[in-house]
């Protein structure tokens, strides 16, 4: 759908896919500078008992909110977010990444507010959840 505010309660927009890679998770440790070993070096990761190479909590979160950012218009804001951290997203050394999917529904609507509700995946794994985000709009 073209508008936020055409959407009802129980609507979805449409899934949104994105691959973190090895290359991104080195670019938000830069920005970010948080420089874990856990998020480059499978050697540390695994020493201290994951599976593998991790991306970012925050990096995660932040791609994430895109679902419904992206379609904001200028006149509206991200008023709150919020999530829980369920399983870490590992990132393989491959040129492939991992494959984050995230679908934002509409939970509430209000006269100048939005509530939604965004469940995230990566394979089989809820990576997010209770993860909440209100837009206002002006």
């Amino acid at each position: 759908m073209n508008s936020l505010t055409s959407l009802n309660v129980g609507d979805s927009l449409t899934l949104m896919q994105y691959r973190v890679k090895r290359s991104d998770l080195i670019r938000y440790a830069g920005a970010s500078l948080d420089f874990n070993p856990i998020h480059y070096s499978d050697r540390i990761a695994t020493s201290v008992g994951l599976p593998g190479v991790i991306a970012h909590g925050m990096h995660t979160m932040g791609a994430v909110a895109r679902v419904v950012t992206d379609h904001l218009p200028a006149s509206a804001f991200v008023s709150s977010y919020s999530t829980k951290f369920s399983n870490p997203v590992i990132v393989p050394d491959d040129d492939s990444g991992a494959l984050v999917s995230v679908i934002a529904t509409v939970s509430a609507k209000e006269k100048d507010s939005m509530f939604f509700s965004i469940e995230v995946t990566c394979g089989n794994q809820k990576i997010l959840s209770q993860t909440k985000l209100t837009v206002i709009f002006k």
